[in-house]
């Protein structure tokens, strides 16, 4: 009669004889209950049986493609595609932030959050374009509208004014300012800087607020216009200030508050030059009647 250990070794004969006929099977675990001392395996330890070489390579594959992929450079699709990468909520929470700039609140640190975009401030920059050319040129036509020698003709030449304009401040102001604040960055150790992308982005949706003043500057009262174009820059310039000035502070008193005048001064000429250009009216004044010289009537005589 066989003894309760021969019995066990035979067991586990059988299990790993299964194991090496089927390599796909389940590990099997021995818990320390069982009193066997195997070979190698000290009393009162976990005996595991893992032959299975195939789960391995299957565990080490499901990391790799778990996970994340590698950036491709700057020639592949998916480098630029990591640009647009951002959903409706936090394009509108920008947007919110842009158009409502409170003290204190940063708006890279609050609503970038280590995640600038390309996608807002594109679109923002193409619907500002039509808003300026189509507002301007209805504004024309009703300024005009009493004026029986006006004929309207759709300007489309200034579709490609305004978008070289507005892109070219989109892209080349922020361009100049990170590279300033990088230079600065480099010469005072105190100066901090943000990326470039997050520079463009911090311009692309400061202009938002354009977009709705433009389509009010249809209604044709100059004063109306100057007082909606003094909000449009109060706000969106206290974003660019609230945003710069953390980082322009620290350094020289001169230098700090030179940089914030031009960024207020060169977005105050994008504005100004957008409402005289797209919608100056032309101030018609009344001509006379031309009236007939007076006639000299001369009377000659003559002398007998």
């Amino acid at each position: 009669m066989a003894s309760p250990h021969d019995l066990h070794f035979q067991e586990f004969e059988e299990a790993a004889e299964l194991l090496s006929a089927d390599p796909g099977a389940s590990t099997l675990s021995m818990s320390a209950s069982n009193p066997i001392n195997t070979a190698g395996a000290a009393p009162g330890e976990d005996v595991k049986l893992d032959l299975s070489e195939d789960e391995e390579g299957q565990e080490e594959s499901s990391e790799l493609l778990g996970g994340q992929k590698a950036a491709g450079g700057f020639w592949t699709f998916e480098y630029y595609q990591s640009f647009f990468d951002v959903d409706t909520v936090q394009v509108l929470d920008r947007v919110k932030g842009s158009v409502m700039p409170l003290p204190g609140r940063n708006f890279i640190k609050h609503h970038l959050r280590s995640n600038p975009d390309l996608y807002g401030p594109f679109w923002i920059c193409v619907t500002l374009v039509f808003s300026v050319v189509i507002s301007g040129n209805l504004s024309s036509f009703l300024s005009e509208m009493g004026n029986p020698s006006y004929h309207y003709r759709p300007q489309f030449h200034r579709v490609t004014i305004a978008a070289v304009v507005i892109f070219l401040y989109a892209w080349l102001v922020p361009v100049a300012l990170w590279g300033f604040l990088s230079w600065r960055q480099g010469s005072e150790r105190q100066v901090g800087g943000y990326t470039f992308l997050e520079t463009v982005c911090v311009y692309g949706y400061s202009l938002f607020i354009y977009i709705p003043t433009s389509v009010l500057w249809i209604i044709p009262f100059e004063w109306l216009h100057w007082t909606l174009i003094l909000v449009a820059m109060v706000v969106s310039g206290s974003v660019l200030v609230l945003t710069f000035w953390p980082v322009v502070r620290d350094d020289t008193k001169v230098m700090s508050v030179a940089t914030v005048v031009t960024i207020l001064v060169l977005h105050t000429l994008l504005a100004v030059g957008c409402k005289m250009y797209f919608f100056h009216t032309e101030v018609h004044v009344p001509t006379a009647a031309p009236t007939s010289p007076p006639l000299h009537v001369t009377v000659a005589t003559r002398a007998h």
